[in-house]
């Protein structure tokens, strides 16, 4: 096992991977920009290294800066969290180079499922069925047209590379394919300096459901059931839920055996999410992989009992899983809720400032990921999420009466939050009913 880890991030991910560090009894070390000196998991970790001004590509995705101060600290590995370098081939090649244990998996699995053309083909070969739409990238608005008239419209247009949403355009005709194959392209080349888009067949009203896997180097790998992350705001999740409310057991099966396929054809080691829409009628189709941890694994955490930074860490050391696919039995429900630094009455513009009160809640059934405190400044130069609160109960009602008592008892002030948005959504009928799909906000809730 490792004796000292750097942990390559900041905010609730940082102080969650240090927790899991904690009880491994590994050292840890800190970075932070100059935006974040009172960064709560700062005061907790055994070393701290500033490694450059507040914005990101200056500091958190400073790749020489990062490499400096492991190798100050003489740490073994390097934990990435999610975003910021944690799906970057390149910063584990020098990793690699430099000796130290990049906790994730190889350079060339990320490349592989990082381009999603490339991923497209891996799923073919595992025998996953995908969405359907083009064999490879579309370079002319005519290759487009031919493709969109082909497997007909609706048609999503998506970035190869990247995620969150961007890159992706929705076209009805071939006026619309015109023009959002060019805004596709150039919003993919600024935000990910790769403007390849490819096509696929636009599912309307879908369910985002996704598989969480965890391999080891020695052939083993297990899927720990699915998350329902439907409810989103332009493709970003807001909510997550396990079990999904709508899946019947042989889906679900076929679901896990489908990302353990594809986990096995990508020679995949550590923990990751293999995502899939899921259509009215209840036919699942690939669509990505995440290979890192995702915002949303508390939930999994929570009704499987396993705990997934630990499992990436052991993993990572070269330790053989120490679970099998049978040991795995979800219990209960749980539903995670993104408190962001946002206002959800006003399109879901930002609100960075102070937080002037914070009272979190507790009791029962409820967790708290978080790096926030009373007096903590939330900066406007990186994501706005500042907690997230998860409840576990025996059934999804009465996770969602726990929610709602949570969310009344949870108390900040001095920025706008999204828990307001949460209180409304947990007293719609649909959402109660289990019946929302990935436009479930826009449709009820867009302001």
């Amino acid at each position: 096992m490792f004796r000292r880890i750097l942990i390559a991030n900041r905010g609730e991910i940082a102080l969650r991977v240090m927790r899991a560090c904690k009880e491994l009894d590994i050292e840890t070390v800190a970075v932070y920009s100059d935006a974040d000196r009172d960064q709560l998991h700062l005061r907790l970790a055994d070393e701290t290294v500033c490694i450059g001004p507040a914005p990101s590509v200056d500091s958190y995705l400073n790749i020489p800066a990062l490499i400096a101060a492991a190798e100050i600290a003489d740490v073994e590995a390097v934990h990435p969290g999610y975003g910021f370098l944690s799906e970057n081939a390149h910063f584990v090649e020098v990793c690699q180079s430099c000796d130290i244990t990049f906790i994730g998996p190889s350079a060339e699995t990320i490349a592989l499922v990082g381009d999603k053309v490339a991923a497209r083909d891996l799923a073919k070969r595992a025998n996953v069925a995908g969405v359907p739409g083009s064999d490879g990238p579309v370079e002319t608005e005519a290759e487009a047209a031919e493709v969109a008239r082909a497997i007909g419209y609706p048609v999503l247009i998506k970035a190869a590379a990247g995620g969150g949403g961007r890159g992706m355009r929705v076209a009805t005709d071939d006026e619309s394919l015109v023009t959002g194959f060019h805004s596709a392209r150039a919003e993919a080349e600024t935000a990910f300096k790769n403007p390849t888009v490819y096509i696929e067949k636009y599912v309307e009203r879908p369910r985002h459901v996704e598989i969480q896997i965890l391999a080891d180097k020695h052939g083993n790998v297990v899927h720990l059931g699915e998350r329902d992350c439907s409810l989103q705001r332009r493709h970003q999740k807001l909510l997550e839920e396990s079990p999904c409310p709508v899946l019947d057991e042989a889906t679900r099966n076929a679901m896990g055996e489908a990302a353990v396929r594809l986990a096995r054809e990508a020679n995949y080691h550590s923990a990751g999410t293999v995502e899939f829409i899921l259509d009215q009628e209840g036919n699942f189709y690939f669509i990505e992989v995440n290979a890192r941890i995702q915002v949303e694994h508390p939930v999994t955490e929570e009704v499987t009992g396993v705990d997934l930074i630990q499992e990436m860490i052991r993993v990572a050391a070269g330790e053989p899983l120490r679970i099998r696919q049978e040991d795995i039995q979800p219990s209960g429900h749980a539903i995670e809720f993104r408190i962001n630094a946002e206002d959800p009455d006003h399109n879901f513009r930002p609100s960075p400032g102070r937080i002037e009160t914070l009272i979190p809640p507790a009791g029962p059934g409820v967790r708290w990921d978080s790096h926030a405190y009373q007096g903590y400044s939330v900066p406007p130069h990186y994501d706005s999420m500042v907690a997230k609160l998860i409840v576990h109960r025996a059934t999804r009602q009465e996770a969602i009466l726990a929610a709602r008592r949570a969310l009344h008892e949870m108390t900040i002030e001095g920025i706008a939050t999204t828990a307001p948005l949460f209180e409304k959504v947990l007293q719609h009928s649909d959402f109660i009913n289990g019946e929302i799909d990935t436009s479930f906000v826009e449709r009820y809730f867009a302001k």
